[in-house]
């Protein structure tokens, strides 16, 4: 039988010719046209048999060089069993077009795939507590969790090998056929994969998952410079991948512990500085606290409570560059408490000489 012949076309046609010449003679030949004509189901089977192959470019190419064509897994062909082809074509943009009816079906052989189809493992996630120290410099912590690994059993795959037995998805055909409205489709069998039989069996520790789930323990480094909330990636530390998929990310969120004294605004550090009146009004050295310890702040005469003082690169280090912030120091003026009548009456007098100062003007566009 050449195939050509029963297509109506040259050897040298196209694609687009083959598939208009084998729409024309399925609408002619089709069983649903001509019920209960075996010579017109003989002929629709020669012609959709003759599409399928002239219409794969390598089978096509093996039928022209004499090569007997074998059953190959991953086709899949399709009929007109049943479908209606009286109905009028002028159905307007409600109409399904060939592509259209399948689509579907073709999208789902590919998504699916087979049972034994690889899965990305998923991501890990855990949260991860530190001191505001450790987060400044820096610290390496041993972090325990439990999650998916590959099975022991059977190494990931999800499968054990067997001796080979007929399989009971398809009967040994290789292929099974499914129907969408009056179309039947005939695609590789999923659970064989065309090959019409089973060589090996679903390992019973994994469920034929491939992964197991074990308790195991991590040494992880916490970069300096960390914030709050902050999240580091570990690649390929979260859950492994089924029947051999690549494994996920571990993923920490981080949460650092306030500190007593500093408070983070981005990479600079703010720490509140109590003064005496006196080193206020005539200026100081003051030795305060800074992460890396102690550092001697210079307060110029006539600090005002509430001002701010800025030490440069005294802040936290960034976790891009590495560059450090600034410290910000505020002033808050602290009284003295007044034990004795002698610095009550320093302090009466120093009133009487300065205690209006501090408002003159102040109200006079007021009033």
């Amino acid at each position: 039988m050449d195939l050509y012949q029963v297509l109506g076309v040259g050897r040298d046609a196209g694609l687009a010719d083959i598939r208009r010449a084998y729409r024309r003679l399925a609408r002619r030949c089709h069983p649903g046209v001509n019920p209960g004509d075996r010579d017109a189901r003989a002929r629709f089977d020669q012609v959709t048999a003759a599409f399928e192959t002239l219409s794969d470019p390598e089978r096509r190419r093996g039928y022209d060089n004499g090569v007997p064509e074998e059953p190959r897994p991953g086709t899949v062909s399709f009929g007109f069993e049943g479908f209606d082809f009286s109905v009028e074509v002028t159905a307007g943009q409600t109409a399904s077009t060939f592509g259209d009816l399948f689509a579907g079906v073709l999208t789902r052989s590919v998504e699916q795939g087979g049972a034994s189809a690889e899965e990305a493992g998923a991501d890990l996630h855990s949260t991860l507590t530190v001191r505001f120290q450790d987060a400044m410099t820096g610290v390496d912590r041993y972090v325990a969790m439990t999650r998916e690994v590959p099975c022991r059993t059977c190494g990931g795959s999800g499968t054990l090998a067997a001796d080979p037995v007929t399989c009971g998805a398809c009967q040994g055909r290789g292929q099974v056929r499914m129907a969408r409205g009056h179309m039947v489709f005939t695609k590789p069998c999923d659970a064989c994969r065309g090959a019409g039989e089973l060589r090996d069996t679903s390992c019973r520790s994994c469920r034929g998952e491939g992964v197991e789930a074990r308790a195991e323990g991590l040494h992880v480094h916490v970069p300096a410079g960390v914030d709050d909330g902050a999240q580091v990636r570990i690649p390929g530390r979260g859950h492994a991948g089924r029947r051999g998929g690549r494994p996920g990310d571990l993923v920490l969120s981080i949460r650092v512990e306030p500190h007593p004294l500093f408070r983070r605004e981005g990479d600079d550090l703010h720490l509140v500085v109590p003064l005496a009146l006196h080193e206020a009004a005539l200026g100081a050295k003051v030795d305060i606290p800074t992460i890396d310890g102690a550092a001697r702040l210079r307060v110029p005469p006539g600090t005002q409570s509430g001002q701010r003082l800025r030490l440069r690169e005294r802040g936290a280090p960034s976790m891009r560059s590495g560059a450090r912030g600034d410290l910000i120091v505020e002033v808050k003026l602290v009284l003295p408490a007044l034990l004795d009548e002698r610095s009550k009456e320093l302090l009466r007098e120093f009133g009487q000489i300065n205690g209006e100062s501090v408002r003159t003007g102040l109200w006079d566009d007021q009033m």
